[in-house]
């Protein structure tokens, strides 16, 4: 991941770098945060507030896209097709508080700090449980807000602690 952030702080502006780490499916904002926090140095609220938008602009483009790209590359590939079946019932069995309790619980469920609880998943279980897309963006927007909010929480306890 180091070798990535330099070769991205080489092409493109450190606020910049800090939107596609958020961006990213496996870092989200809880990569993007303490790298603009740690190594940029930004104050709170620019590193809260990139990496809040940067974590927001996949989420429309897989809730419109999700249902018709799987559907068209499970019927073009054999491992695209296991690929998605794997995914939505790893996501199915995952999000059970989203099945409860519905938006409510998607706000929750993005709004946990690890690892496959962001707006990614978010995403495929609003689309998995039928959540309106309005719902749905609204939902996840606030479990971004609130886990931006708890991770830079904890990056800054961890910097007085250390």
């Amino acid at each position: 991941m180091e070798g990535l952030i330099q070769l991205l702080r080489k092409m493109f502006s450190t606020e910049l770098v800090t939107v596609l780490v958020s961006a990213l499916p496996i870092s989200e904002l809880r990569g993007a945060i303490p790298l603009a926090l740690a190594k940029f140095h930004f104050p709170v609220h620019k590193a809260y507030i990139l990496a809040v938008l940067g974590n927001m602009i996949p989420v429309i483009p897989i809730l419109l896209f999700l249902e018709s790209l799987s559907n068209w590359l499970s019927r073009k590939s054999k491992i695209a097709e296991k690929f998605f079946n794997w995914l939505f019932e790893r996501t199915r069995r995952r999000s059970k508080v989203i099945e409860k309790y519905g938006a409510i619980g998607l706000i929750l469920f993005v709004a946990i700090p690890l690892p496959i609880t962001g707006a990614w998943t978010g995403c495929v279980a609003a689309f998995l449980f039928g959540i309106r897309r309005r719902w749905a963006t609204l939902s996840i927007l606030a479990g971004v807000m609130i886990a931006g909010v708890v991770v830079t929480a904890m990056t800054l306890g961890a910097f007085r602690i250390f």
